[in-house]
């Protein structure tokens, strides 16, 4: 079988690739919260709180495959299985049943929150290891950034 080997160095190569698969499964948690929490939203703002939902999941799982994908091209192997995301995830969990719409966007505001703080954190981990990386995780936090602003007007 061929292995994809990287340009890295060994010890840059540790520091991007625990970086690629923490976001990797924080970015597939935030999907399936968001999902979660768009099947369950309920009350006077659903029909656009559903909307916006959608839009954090579509965001989500677009920079997953590109993290996915980086991860591939420098010699990684990608994990996305469901226990590697329920053991790794930096994402709390949503409560379970109907949310009203104030809730779910609270819960939003959370997850991004969460989302954001490990991403500017792996933004400062591969500043010199890989800026390639670094710079997918900079575009990444940007958008999550934007979604995190929206959330938080939605309950001003």
């Amino acid at each position: 079988m061929y292995v994809v080997k990287s340009p890295l160095a060994d010890a840059d190569l540790k520091t991007v690739a625990e970086a690629l698969q923490g976001a990797l499964v924080d970015l597939i948690d935030l999907s399936l919260v968001a999902k979660q929490v768009h099947w369950n939203v309920v009350g006077p703002r659903f029909r656009s709180v559903h909307l916006q939902l959608d839009e954090v999941v579509d965001v989500a799982r677009a920079h997953s495959d590109t993290v996915a994908e980086r991860a591939s091209a420098l010699g990684v192997s990608p994990d996305g299985r469901a226990a590697t995301v329920a053991g790794g995830s930096g994402i709390g969990a949503v409560a379970e049943g109907w949310v009203k719409d104030s809730d779910a966007v609270g819960a939003l505001v959370a997850a991004l929150g969460a989302a954001i703080t490990r991403m500017r954190d792996r933004v400062a981990a591969t500043g010199e290891a890989d800026p390639v990386s670094q710079d997918i995780f900079i575009g990444i936090t940007a958008d999550l950034e934007k979604h995190h602003w929206m959330f938080q007007a939605e309950n001003t």
